[in-house]
């Protein structure tokens, strides 16, 4: 095979190595907040699952910011179950940033070592302070690198149909939701769902960072998220109960329904997120148990280009402002009680 003289390989350390250098807390609340995600979603527990936080990790000291405010709500809101979004890679359609795992200079320098650890030395800090934590799994190997300190895991709609990340999600030890297509299709989420049920045999890396042939048993904890699609939102009552009963009929996939009140649910504007969680809130709930939303310290977002970049302001998709996100999760917690 020929060689594509313009590529190159930097070495990554080994998983083991890494988690040895920055080691899970002793006394982790992980395994409990992963049971407590998924009891909420069978319904178990009365709480309602909000996974909030920025669109993408870029800004670690205003992510790392954004995680304090966060815990100090916990506390005001026991109605709620807070788990931060911690999006470490973005898919791409075309170009662009690919997350700050891959790039967390923002400069195309593309220091993946530098962005393995960093993003392993976030979540070890925002789980310090009592925070749950999700992510968008991409990457096939990225999460050997931090999977002990996740809590839940998300399969975008670009990657929902693609047969290794249901493979991936068989083997994940986390709950997983699984996001509707770009276009609206539902049933492609379904049978991702009903796939990483089963146990696969695929190729990947060990602890060790060595290529191996991984066998998983499964994953029990699969979920269906409707996240709008570009024919338009997928979020009202109508649809949300009829999902509800399509999911209770089916006896091979868990009925926990999630909305995610952004991207095609909002035309990723923020101010359209306000208007489909206040929706959801009023007339869904007893479809829905879990919701997403994009949020973070300002309102909206800003170009990679603009120099200096604004702390706590997002470089991808749009996000509702703290002050805005706190009068939201003030909202909820009134409704719910």
């Amino acid at each position: 095979m020929a060689t594509n003289t313009r590529a190159s390989a930097h070495i990554l350390p080994a998983p083991v190595a890494l988690k040895r250098q920055l080691p899970p807390p002793v006394n982790s609340s992980v395994l409990e907040w992963r049971q407590t995600i998924v009891d909420i979603l069978h319904g178990r527990d009365a709480r309602l699952l909000l996974i909030v936080g920025p669109c993408s990790v870029h800004d670690p000291v205003s992510v790392l910011d954004y995680a304090r405010r966060l815990s100090v709500v916990q506390g005001e809101c026991p109605h709620i179950f807070f788990v931060m979004r911690t999006y470490f890679e973005k898919p791409r359609t075309r170009k662009g940033w690919s997350g700050f795992m891959h790039d967390p200079h923002l400069d195309g320098s593309n220091n993946m070592v530098t962005g393995v650890s960093a993003a392993r030395k976030l979540l070890l800090q925002i789980t310090a302070l009592g925070v749950p934590t999700a992510t968008e799994t991409l990457s096939l190997l990225a999460p050997q690198y931090i999977d002990d300190l996740l809590s839940f895991a998300c399969i975008g709609a670009r990657t929902t149909e693609s047969q290794p990340h249901r493979e991936l999600a068989s083997g994940l030890s986390v709950p997983v939701g699984f996001k509707n297509s770009t276009t609206g299709d539902i049933s492609v989420a379904m049978n991702a769902m009903v796939s990483a049920s089963e146990g696969k045999v695929f190729m990947g890396i060990n602890a060790d960072g060595r290529v191996a042939a991984i066998q998983t048993l499964g994953n029990p904890h699969c979920y269906l998220v409707l996240r709008g699609s570009s024919a338009g939102p997928n979020y009202d009552e109508e649809t949300t109960k009829q999902m509800k009963s399509l999911l209770l009929r089916d006896k091979s996939v868990n009925s926990g329904l999630i909305v995610d009140a952004s991207h095609g649910n909002s035309g990723k504007k923020w101010t359209k997120q306000i208007e489909v969680i206040h929706y959801i809130v009023r007339h869904c709930l007893d479809n829905v148990r879990g919701l997403m939303m994009e949020s973070f310290l300002h309102d909206g977002n800003q170009s990679l280009a603009c120099k200096p970049l604004r702390p706590g302001l997002s470089i991808t998709d749009e996000c509702i402002g703290w002050d805005k996100s706190k009068e939201i999760f003030q909202f909820i917690e009134k409704q719910l009680k």
